[in-house]
C-alpha cells in the first residue's frame, strides 16, 4: 500500500497548497530513530552544542522572510504575530546556549568521606546526564515556539539529547524547513545531521513513543491527544517521563471592589487576552468570575463593547473551527445560559469572538454545566457572576489543574488590605503561575518562568519555558569512592571544566 501524502493546507480557503511529505511508516521511525540513538555522543561537547544552538539560532533568522510566509499561508496567524515568535525561539535557543555555557544546569555536588557522620559518608559525586532520544510532538498553535525549533527542542539538546520531532499536520511544510536549518547547523559543527530526526504522520507518532530507544517525550496539544500518549509512555515495558501540557481553563477572579474601580479597563483587557491570536492562546481565560450588580454589570459592558468590534478570524483548521462552532453551540443552549456576544462562525473559513454570561450557582454543582467549566478552543470566554465570595470558593473548588490562575483586585487590595491575599492562597493549589492585575497570555521565556501546572494542564510538575525547562531532559548519577583518574571531568577535585557546584556543603561558583 502506498503511503499516504502530507499536504500542506491554507486554513483561510480548506485548500491543498503542496504536498511535501509522506506518513512514515514505523520501518522508516525505526530507521530515524536509531540514526538519532546513533548521533548522542556528538553531543557531548557542551561548547559544540552551545555554539551548534547559537547558529541554528542565526541561520533560522537568516531564513526569516521564507520561514515566515510558509507558517503564514499554513496557519493564518500573519506575519507580525510570525515574526514575534520567530524571534522568541531564537532569544530560547540563544538562552539554552547560555545555560550550556554555564553548566549550573548539571547540578555538580562532591562530597569526600566523612568517618565520623552518622553513618559514614564515603567519596560521592553526583551530577546529571541525558537521558537519550527524546520525542517531541509539535504543537498546532505555536508552529515556531513550540514545534521542530521550539522550547521542548531547545532543551533537549541544550541538555545533550537527539531529538525526533513528530511534525503537527497544520504546518507540515515549515517543519520540514526548519528541520532542514537545525541539521544544517549541526553540520557546520561536525554534529551528524541526524541528531534531529523529522517525521510526519498520526501512526508514526504512536510509534516514537514506543519504541524502546526513546527516552523520554515532550507534548504540547488536546488532553485526549496528550492522555493517549502518556498511557502509552507508561504502558512500555521500560516506561518513560512524558511531559505533557494537555489543556488549561486558566479561570480569572475579578474581585467586587476591582470592578468598581476600574470596570472599562478590565473589560477591555479581558477581551484583549480571550481573542489574542483568534482564542488559539494555551493560556487564554476561559472563565471569569465577574460580581452580579452595577460593578459587575459595567464590566460586562466593556467587554461587550470591545469584543463587538472583533472582526471574524481563521483558526489553523478546519477541523478545529467545526469543533468551536459546534462547542459555543452545545453550550450556549444549557438554561441560564446568555450570550451577550454570540460566538460562532463568521464565515465559510472564519469565526467569531463572542463570550457567554451564567449565574456562578450553576457552576458549583457536578451535571450539564461541567461543560463550561472545560476548555473551549477559540475566541470564547464563560462569564460567570457570583453573589458572594462563597460561591467564589466554591467554583473554585471544582477546577482541574491549570497553567494559570488570574486575579484582579483594587488598588486598597493589592496594598494588603481585603481579601487579596486569600484570594491567592485560594489559586494557588490550581495552576503553575499566579497573575495579579495582568492577564495571562504572553509568557516571558525567562529563568523564574513556570509553564505548567497541576493535571491536566500538564503530567508532571515541571516547566516548558523557561531555563529550568531543560531538567526535564536529565536524570542524576552518583559515582562512589571512583578513583579521580576514571571520574568524568565534571566531578574532579580540581574542576578543569570551571563549573558551578557545591563542594563538600559549599556552593562554589
Amino acid at each position: 500500500m502506498a503511503a499516504a501524502p502530507v499536504w500542506s493546507v491554507d486554513p483561510r480557503n480548506g485548500k491543498q497548497r503542496e504536498q511535501v511529505a509522506v506518513e512514515a511508516t514505523a520501518e522508516e521511525v525505526d530507521t530515524v530513530v536509531r540514526a538519532a540513538h546513533a548521533a548522542r555522543g556528538s553531543l557531548a561537547d557542551r561548547t559544540v552544542r552551545a555554539a551548534f544552538l547559537r547558529t541554528a539560532a542565526d541561520r533560522l533568522e537568516a531564513a526569516k522572510e521564507q520561514l515566515v510566509e510558509v507558517a503564514d499561508a499554513e496557519t493564518a496567524l500573519g506575519p507580525v504575530r510570525l515574526n514575534g515568535e520567530l524571534a522568541r525561539t531564537c532569544y530560547q535557543l540563544r538562552a539554552f546556549a547560555g545555560i550550556v555555557d554555564e553548566g549550573a544546569f548539571l547540578d555538580v555536588v562532591i562530597n569526600h568521606p566523612d568517618s565520623a557522620a552518622t553513618p559514614p559518608v564515603p567519596d560521592l559525586r553526583r551530577y546529571k546526564v541525558p537521558l537519550g532520544v527524546v520525542a517531541v510532538y509539535s504543537a498546532s498553535n505555536f508552529p515556531f515556539a513550540f514545534s521542530v525549533a521550539g522550547g521542548d527542542t531547545a532543551s533537549a539538546l541544550a541538555a545533550g539529547n537527539p531529538v525526533v520531532v513528530k511534525s503537527h499536520p497544520d504546518h507540515p511544510g515549515l517543519s520540514e524547513l526548519v528541520a532542514k536549518v537545525l541539521r544544517r547547523a549541526a553540520a557546520a559543527h561536525g554534529i551528524p545531521e541526524d541528531v534531529l530526526g523529522l517525521v510526519h504522520g498520526f501512526e508514526a507518532g504512536v510509534e516514537l513513543i514506543r519504541h524502546p530507544l526513546v527516552a523520554a517525550a515532550g507534548f504540547t496539544g488536546s488532553i485526549r491527544g496528550g492522555r493517549a500518549l502518556f498511557d502509552a509512555a507508561a504502558a512500555r515495558p521500560v516506561p518513560i517521563p512524558f511531559h505533557g501540557e494537555l489543556g488549561s481553563l486558566n479561570p480569572v477572579v475579578v474581585t467586587e471592589a476591582a470592578a468598581a474601580e476600574r470596570a472599562e479597563a478590565i473589560g477591555t483587557g479581558l477581551a484583549g487576552s480571550m481573542t489574542m491570536g483568534v482564542g488559539q492562546f494555551c493560556v487564554k481565560p476561559g472563565l471569569v468570575l465577574v460580581p452580579s450588580g452595577a460593578a459587575g454589570d459595567g464590566l460586562v459592558k466593556s467587554l461587550t463593547d470591545a469584543v463587538s468590534d472583533t472582526e471574524a478570524g481563521v483558526l489553523l483548521d478546519h477541523r478545529m473551527r467545526d469543533n468551536f462552532v459546534a462547542g459555543v453551540a452545545e453550550r450556549a443552549e444549557l438554561p441560564d445560559v446568555e450570550s451577550p456576544v454570540t460566538p460562532g462562525a463568521g464565515g465559510e473559513h472564519t469565526v467569531s469572538a463572542g463570550f457567554l454570561t451564567v449565574p456562578a450557582a450553576r457552576l458549583v454543582a457536578e451535571g450539564a454545566y461541567d461543560l463550561l467549566l472545560e476548555e473551549c478552543f477559540g475566541p470564547v470566554t464563560v462569564v460567570a457572576r457570583y453573589e458572594d465570595d462563597d460561591e467564589v470558593r466554591a467554583v473554585l473548588s471544582r477546577l482541574p489543574g491549570n497553567l494559570t490562575a488570574t486575579v484582579q483586585l483594587s488598588e486598597e487590595e493589592a496594598a494588603g488590605q481585603g481579601r487579596g491575599g486569600e484570594i491567592l492562597a485560594e489559586l494557588t493549589p490550581l495552576a503553575g503561575r499566579v497573575l495579579v492585575n495582568g492577564w495571562p497570555t504572553g509568557v516571558a521565556v525567562a529563568p523564574a518562568q513556570h509553564h505548567g501546572g497541576p493535571y491536566p494542564a500538564t503530567t508532571s510538575a515541571s516547566t516548558s519555558v523557561g531555563g529550568t525547562a531543560i531538567e526535564r531532559w536529565l536524570r542524576p548519577v552518583a559515582y562512589q569512592n571512583t578513583p579521580e583518574a576514571l571520574l568524568p571531568p565534571e566531578l574532579r577535585d580540581d574542576n578543569p571544566l570551571g563549573l558551578p557546584r557545591r563542594f563538600d556543603n559549599r556552593l562554589e561558583r
